[in-house]
């Protein structure tokens, strides 16, 4: 029987893609304080601009690639069960042949209904604000902006009570509730955290070795050690 492996991915991961990661240190993203793009009281306040902004990272996303880093992930599905559960909302992961991927904030590639979460579609063109699903209703980016409830993280929280092996890649650990994942390992899981810059993980039942690297180079030496640990 495989082991488990879940992977925590986030901005740093898609990095070496091109994609800029959510916000730079001043705080701001792209040139946006961040409440007035990824927030409902910016919605509201200027949907033009937030159209505007999904309409530039969509239209980016569709130019850039998986990089190493993505790939590598998928070449451990021949040896673990694999689920990547990304604070990403870009599609790098499948594109690069992830199976089974669960996104915790959303995917850029996708639009649903204002009326009806519950209606989701896919969408690569520009998203305008007279465009509207077959119930008539009015359309908005598939992302959990902040405020918002981010519904997919009770499906994590039993993936990651599960697993034997956790891989933390490219993210800080420090945005909620994505960060408190980490606190429901079981104590034996074998757990790794690879970061060019790691901040401390608190709340860790198990041990987490950090590894000061780059996506794609602290992945290869995590496969390296699975290999002569196997």
């Amino acid at each position: 029987m495989q082991k488990k492996l879940v992977v925590l991915s986030g901005a740093g991961m898609s990095a070496e893609s091109g994609i800029k990661t959510f916000r730079d240190a001043d705080g701001l993203w792209e040139g946006h304080d961040v409440m007035e793009v990824a927030s409902p009281e910016g919605w509201k306040k200027n949907k033009q601009l937030v159209l505007q902004f999904y309409n530039d990272r969509r239209r980016q996303l569709l130019t850039c690639l998986p990089n190493e880093a993505h790939m590598l992930l998928t070449d451990l599905e021949d040896y673990y069960d694999v689920t990547i559960i990304t604070q990403n909302v870009d599609d790098l992961h499948e594109r690069a042949g992830s199976t089974n991927v669960l996104h915790l904030h959303g995917e850029l590639l996708k639009v649903r209904s204002e009326q009806n979460e519950e209606f989701v579609y896919p969408w690569t063109k520009d998203l305008l604000d007279n465009d509207i699903n077959e119930q008539g209703h009015t359309l908005r980016p598939h992302i959990v902006w902040f405020g918002e409830m981010v519904p997919e993280l009770e499906n994590a929280i039993p993936l990651v009570e599960e697993a034997d092996i956790i891989i933390i890649v490219g993210t800080s650990m420090q945005v909620y509730p994505a960060a408190s994942l980490i606190s429901y390992a079981k104590p034996t899981a074998q757990a790794y955290y690879i970061d060019l810059n790691p901040a401390p993980i608190k709340q860790t039942p198990c041990d987490i070795k950090v590894i000061a690297m780059k996506a794609s180079s602290g992945i290869q030496s995590i496969i390296e050690e699975l290999k002569t640990n196997s």
